[in-house]
């Protein structure tokens, strides 16, 4: 019998390559036409299962797998643009002229970037009224 190697990198790229495509075609028009085609047939299906319970049970059962599995599909490409967009900005203040102390602040509790943003806030005012 052959035994294989788990490969541990191997799942985490190909599931975020499987929630990539899922993303963009969930992103589609064409998936939002084949959705609102799915609720008028349902719909239209009413008076011949006489408005059953179990007939509203399957868009309720629907909806709901949908909407819990789009919910994780969301958030990992949410993830995933917040930490490239992230290493973009840290790059930038990298090898640019503003403070390099800017850099990881993204790990920062609410309250200190509150407090980092009031700061910059301030700094920006005292700057624009001596350009005036």
């Amino acid at each position: 019998m052959r035994q294989t190697q788990h490969d541990p990198e191997r799942h985490p790229r190909f599931f975020a390559s499987a929630a990539n495509k899922a993303s963009q075609a969930a992103g589609r028009a064409s998936t939002f036409v084949l959705a609102c085609a799915a609720i008028v047939i349902w719909a239209a299906t009413g008076p011949l299962f006489r408005f059953s319970d179990t007939w509203q049970l399957v868009i309720n059962t629907g909806t709901t797998i949908v909407t819990f599995l789009m919910v994780f599909l969301i958030q990992n490409s949410q993830n995933r643009d917040s930490a490239a967009i992230q290493v973009k900005l840290d790059e930038l203040i990298r090898t640019g002229t503003v403070q390099n102390s800017f850099v990881g602040i993204e790990h920062l509790s609410a309250d200190e970037l509150e407090e980092l943003r009031a700061r910059c806030e301030e700094r920006a005012k005292v700057v624009a009224a001596a350009r005036r």
